[in-house]
Parts: structure tokens; C-alpha cells; sequence
């Protein structure tokens, strides 16, 4: 049966959507450069705008150029034009690239000829049929991949066998099916021959980012704060001129069961001018670049996220004996006795009123401070969390020098099988010339009650509790206080 199609007729609106199909191609010919937006996770979406020459009827359409860590499950095209411009068969990727060691697997069993220097000086080319590749690549127990090698065998026209033979070797035509770049390839079914501007889109592994501060302290109480973009490109591809997202958030995935050969890994950038935009994005935050950037493969590339000066922070000293054991009940209190070195923190908040109240991606913050000389030595680092804006950041810098305490358990009585009483003192020493507040922690567990105490405390939650501590320089003061526990 044969089916007659009759052309559509041409609509009112034909010739505005001829002058939006025209401004599309021009923006493809004028070369506008992808939009990349790359994830925490360690992978990116990739958009970009291409143009495909069509003819009437069914085709094959090549596109070069994409990441070899593509993931070909998440390949989209569309039609920017009519939405009716092609219809998409069939998708392959192609990612058997010419190499060495390709071309002589693919020529195993196949005529090649052998140049080499015989001990004597001469030269032979030897006309023959490889029977093997000079390597094999074999799988082991873990999923990967091991490289042995095996060495060449070639089988002369005369019966020789040469084993592992040194020299050059000729084929005779280069193999089918190889490559010279990483290729899309599309089974498309025209309704119209002409060019047609299109969307292409695609996830690519081998693409991440992380956020990297520096805090530089004035010693006193305020601290400049510049945040950095650091993004690793090792996707296979080059992303010129590109609009760059950064997306900052726990993006969940599906996990993977199999990993194929070319989603696996393979294998210092300049630092640009801030212009990252902050917006909030479903339950994410998005930063994006407000000037194009080149992001090359195979680069590490950093980027001005932001720059506040003259936030104010504070500095805490905090003794908290217990704090290894978190998560575990200790038994009967005895653990956390002897000599602690507190902790050193520093802690801002993120807030407009502070100078900053942007949302603040993860990542890791150097903290520095200028010596007498007017040299930056650096302090410390921590790492933080996502964290929005109007919350409080606390970094652990390292731990105090000159302020030290020791904690004694000076009694222990067992009242019941089920109930105990201990009694504890905390000396805390300030052995420098300036004054110090120490924030001692203390920790219990099931039902507890502080019976007796030296000095008042803050009951923080249901086990720990918090003594303030001014010391004056050079002075010592001891806690002490008992406690009664049941369960």
C-alpha cells in the first residue's frame, strides 16, 4: 500500500518562526560557546548549540567532539527549529580511538610487513601474518584491568615463526571502525533537507569542583574571607568560551551496577576575576560565572568565588576531655582523665550584618594570620558543610599552646548496682601573658544530676554541660564538682 503525504500548509505564524529558526542558526554559526554545569559529586551536564545539514529521508549524522566520559544513557538532542525537523532511530557512541595498540589488535591474523636490522648489519623486511599483538589487556578479580604483556608473533611466508621481533612494523590499510575522536553517531529520519540548528545535551564524568577559603585573621576580631573555585577537568573534552554553572548541593544518584572501560578514569589553571552569581535551584544553590570561560581538558583551573573584608569572628578556647569518645558510652566516667590541650576554634557567622550572607558550597578553609613581621603564617584549616546563610561557622584550627588542663576523677562510690556518685576536678592553667575564656565540656550519660559544683555551668543538651572560665594572665583556676548517675 502506498501513502501519499500531503505538505503541511503554511500557518500564519510561518514567518516569525522562520526569523527564530534564522536567529538560531546564526547564534550556531556564530560559534557561542557550551553551557557546562558541573556538579559536587564529580560529574557535569554539558549544553551545547550545533547545527546538522540534513537531507530528505533516513541518514547518519556524526558529532565529534564530546567528552570520552560521556554518559551515552543521558544523551538528549532537540530540534530548535521545527520540532518536526528529524526523528532520532538510533544512538551509538564510538569511543575505539586510533592508537598503536589499537590498530595491531585489529590487524591480528592479517598480512603485515616488518621492517627490522639483522645482527649484521643489514636490513630485512620480513612479509608475514601477525598471530599476536604485542600486549593483551586481561580483566582481574577487582574489576579492573591489568596490563600484560605478551609480546609479537608473526608467521613469515615462508613458515619462520619470529618471536618478539624489534623493528618497525607496516600494515598494510588502516583498520575499520577506529576513530580519531570520541563520536556520537545518530540514525536520523528527515522530513526536510537543510541545516537545522539543535540542542545537544549530555552528563560527563571525570568533571568536579570544590570550594577552597583563606581566612585571614587581624589578630583581634575581624578577618577577610576570599573563597575560591577549584574545578578539575578530566572528562576528555575542551569547553571554550563556556558558560559556566557551578551546582552546590547532595545531588542523590543511581548507583551504577557496571562501569564500561570508557566511563572510567583516564590517565596548574589560571585563576580568573570573581562574577559568580548566587540562586537557589529546587533544594540546591547554583553560582553562575558571568563571563565565559575555557575550561580545558585536563586542567585545574581556579576561579574568584568570593571576596568580604572586615567580618567579624571569635576565637574559642574549649577542653573537652571526652570529646574522642562521642558516640560511645564510656565506662563509669573513668575514661578522659590526665592533661588536655584545648582546642583552638574560630567562629563567624554567615550573615549580611557580617559582611558576607551568601551560601557558602563545601569545601575546605585555610586560616592564616600576619606575624609581628607582617608575614602570613598560617594557622590552621578545617573543612565545612554546604551552609546557608545566617548560620554560624565553626572551624577547628589546631589546639592551644599555653593554656592547658588537667582533669582528675578525685572519688568514685558505688551507691546501688545501678547507681553511682564521682566527684571530679578540672585545673585549667593560663600561662600567657594575656588574658583567656576557656569553655570547659563536660559529658554524661543516662540519668545523671550534678549534685554539688564550684562554679555555675550551662546545661547544653542531655549529656554535656559547659563551665566558662575567665583567666586572668598567668592564672589557674580548678573546677570541681560531683555527680550522681543511675540507669
Amino acid at each position: 500500500m502506498r501513502v501519499s503525504i500531503a505538505p503541511p500548509q503554511r500557518p500564519k505564524s510561518m514567518m516569525l518562526t522562520s526569523l527564530v529558526f534564522a536567529a538560531l542558526a546564526q547564534a550556531v554559526a556564530s560559534g557561542n560557546g557550551p553551557e557546562v554545569t558541573v556538579y559536587n559529586q564529580g560529574f557535569g551536564l554539558v549544553k551545547e548549540l550545533r547545527s546538522l545539514s540534513l537531507r530528505v529521508g533516513r541518514q547518519s549524522v556524526a558529532v565529534e567532539d564530546v567528552a570520552a566520559m560521556i554518559e551515552t544513557n543521558s544523551v538528549a538532542i532537540r530540534s530548535l527549529g521545527r520540532a518536526d525537523a528529524f526523528e532520532v532511530l538510533e544512538q551509538n557512541y564510538q569511543y575505539d580511538l586510533i592508537s598503536v595498540q589499537a590498530i595491531l589488535n585489529k590487524a591480528v591474523g592479517k598480512e603485515v610487513r616488518f621492517h627490522r636490522v639483522l645482527p649484521n648489519g643489514q636490513r630485512e623486511v620480513v612479509v608475514g601474518t601477525l598471530l599476536s599483538s604485542p600486549t593483551a589487556i586481561v580483566g582481574n578479580a577487582n574489576g579492573g584491568q591489568n596490563q600484560t604483556y605478551n609480546g609479537m608473533v608473526i608467521r613469515t611466508a615462508e613458515g619462520r615463526i619470529l618471536l618478539n621481533p624489534s623493528g618497525e612494523i607496516e600494515v598494510t590499510s588502516l583498520p575499520e571502525g577506529l576513530i580519531s575522536k570520541p563520536t556520537l553517531l545518530w540514525e536520523l529520519q528527515a522530513a526536510a533537507a537543510g541545516t537545522v540548528p539543535i540542542e545537544l545535551s549530555y552528563l560527563t564524568q571525570g568533571i568536579s569542583w570544590k570550594a577552597d577559603y583563606v581566612l585571614q585573621l587581624d589578630g583581634i576580631s575581624t578577618a577577610d574571607l576570599r573563597g575560591w573555585v577549584t574545578m578539575t577537568n578530566n572528562s576528555g573534552a575542551t569547553y571554550k568560551d563556556a558558560k559556566l554553572k557551578l551546582l552546590a548541593g547532595d545531588v542523590e544518584r543511581a548507583r551504577p551496577e557496571v562501569m564500561t572501560d570508557m566511563m572510567k578514569a583516564r590517565g596548574a589553571g589560571a585563576a580568573g576575576g570573581g562574577g559568580f552569581q548566587e540562586e537557589s535551584l529546587f533544594e540546591y544553590h547554583l553560582y553562575t560565572l558571568q563571563r565565559p570561560a575555557t575550561i580545558r581538558d585536563r586542567e585545574i583551573k581556579q576561579l574568584s568565588l568570593l571576596d568580604a573584608s572586615g567580618l567579624k569572628y571569635t576565637k574559642k578556647l574549649i577542653v573537652d576531655s571526652m570529646a574522642p569518645y562521642r558516640g560511645w558510652y564510656p565506662q563509669e566516667g573513668a575514661v578522659g582523665v590526665g592533661d588536655v590541650k584545648p582546642l583552638v576554634k574560630v567562629e563567624f557567622v554567615n550573615s549580611e550584618a557580617n559582611k558576607l550572607g551568601m551560601p557558602l558550597p563545601k569545601g575546605t578553609v585555610k586560616v592564616y594570620q600576619r606575624d609581628k613581621s607582617g608575614s602570613v603564617q598560617m594557622l590552621g584549616e578545617d573543612n565545612i558543610d554546604h551552609t546557608p546563610k545566617d548560620e554560624r561557622i565553626s572551624l577547628t584550627v589546631g589546639r592551644s599552646f599555653d593554656v592547658r588542663a588537667t582533669r582528675t576523677r578525685t572519688n568514685f562510690r558505688r551507691i546501688a548496682a545501678n547507681q553511682t556518685e564521682e566527684s571530679f576536678s578540672i585545673e585549667v592553667r593560663n600561662r600567657k601573658d594575656v588574658p583567656e575564656t576557656v569553655h570547659v565540656m563536660e559529658r554524661h550519660w543516662s540519668d545523671w544530676k550534678i549534685s554539688s559544683e564550684s562554679m555555675p555551668f550551662t546545661k547544653l543538651d542531655a549529656n554535656t554541660i559547659e563551665f566558662k572560665v575567665d583567666l586572668k594572665a598567668g592564672e589557674t583556676k580548678t573546677i570541681t564538682y560531683t555527680v550522681n548517675t543511675k540507669w
